[in-house]
């Protein structure tokens, strides 16, 4: 980009652009106690009107995304200025707001994360729609697309939700070992990262009945009930998401609660007939031109691929799963889930490996 434009539009995303007359006029209205404080803005002209769409739009990992906005004015004009147009992310913490794209004109400029894989869709006239490929993880969440036209400053939100699993996660240390940081970091480590309370309320909508709290990606620790009892927030408390609110992210310790969306390529199971040990099983893997699958992925491969094994095996964090889609006999409970035998320190199982298609 010249230079001239690249610091138009880093002033833009800083918010210190100098303003432009357009031709539109204000009329200031006090309110009625007379002390000089503004009531509201009365906009004499014409109205600039952003709009997205009411509805969420969904995506899964690795996709490509449109989230779709539009503006015009109230009544109808022509504008005499390049229109700049800003996307970005509002953070779950409430924060500032993540940079996504600014653009003037067609010329636009991709933030963070978003380099190389944000740019705009403007096939029709007033269109400032943002396609988002290979869609990750972390992309979920709620967008703002702003107009911005001389003085006239508009937009409006559209929420991106991915299709995928919350899945509760516990350390080899134990229940109640991880702090906010730390979850997260366990999280990634297993193909997913730490879930938002809609996708945990999401989770529970759908049967998700924990009893233990976890942390969620905004710093508050939660857990889902579906059948109350006792020891679970007692009986008297109906259905629901039980809340521990905002927690110190350093020093309290809990479980985590991770998100985990489709999966690019496929788990499948291998074993030898005496078993394996855990380096036995990822070398196992390697042979195959794979390598030993995540718990995330595990747990997708189950709710999207329909995955489904009686046999337990090993997964890359030491511990020994297995995915049961039809419940029978001799499978675990009946009702269909990961089951989970924890991580064991001797013994020998086959191995749940990942490839990429």
């Amino acid at each position: 980009l010249p230079l001239l434009l690249e610091a138009t539009l880093l002033q833009l995303i800083s918010g210190f652009h100098h303003p432009f007359y357009n031709g539109f006029y204000y009329n200031r209205i006090m309110n009625d106690n007379g002390n000089g404080q503004e009531k509201e803005t009365d906009f004499n002209g014409a109205r600039l009107v952003v709009e997205t769409s009411k509805d969420p739009i969904y995506s899964s990992s690795g996709a490509n995304v449109t989230l779709p906005c539009h503006y015009y004015y109230k009544p109808d004009l022509e504008s005499k200025y390049k229109i700049r147009i800003k996307w970005s992310k509002l953070r779950n913490d409430y924060t500032k707001d993540q940079d996504v794209l600014v653009a003037i004109g067609k010329t636009y400029v991709a933030f963070g994360d978003f380099q190389g894989r944000a740019h705009l869709h403007q096939t029709s006239r007033r269109e400032a729609s943002l396609v988002v490929s290979d869609v990750r993880l972390q992309d979920d969440g709620i967008y703002r697309c702003e107009v911005i036209d001389g003085l006239e400053d508009e937009s409006d939100v559209v929420e991106l939700r991915l299709q995928g699993i919350v899945f509760p996660y516990q350390p080899p240390q134990g229940q109640y070992s991880l702090n906010f940081h730390e979850a997260e970091r366990v999280c990634q480590e297993q193909g997913a990262i730490l879930a938002t309370f809609n996708q945990l309320f999401q989770a529970w909508s759908e049967g998700l009945d924990w009893c233990n709290a976890g942390w969620l990606a905004d710093g508050t620790v939660q857990y889902p009930i579906r059948q109350p009892r006792k020891q679970c927030g007692g009986l008297h408390l109906a259905p629901g998401i039980r809340s521990y609110g905002l927690r110190h992210r350093h020093l309290n310790r809990f479980d985590a609660f991770c998100f985990s969306s489709g999966l690019r390529g496929e788990v499948f199971y291998l074993d030898h007939p005496a078993g394996m040990t855990l380096e036995e099983a990822k070398q196992s893997c390697q042979d195959a031109e794979a390598e030993i699958a995540r718990v995330g992925q595990l747990y997708s491969a189950w709710k999207f691929l329909g995955l489904d094994h009686c046999d337990a095996g090993w997964l890359a964090d030491g511990s020994v799963r297995y995915p049961i889609a039809k419940p029978r006999a001799n499978c675990g409970p009946a009702e269909p889930g990961v089951r989970n035998f924890g991580f064991p320190s001797k013994g020998k199982f086959g191995v749940f490996c990942y490839k990429e298609r």
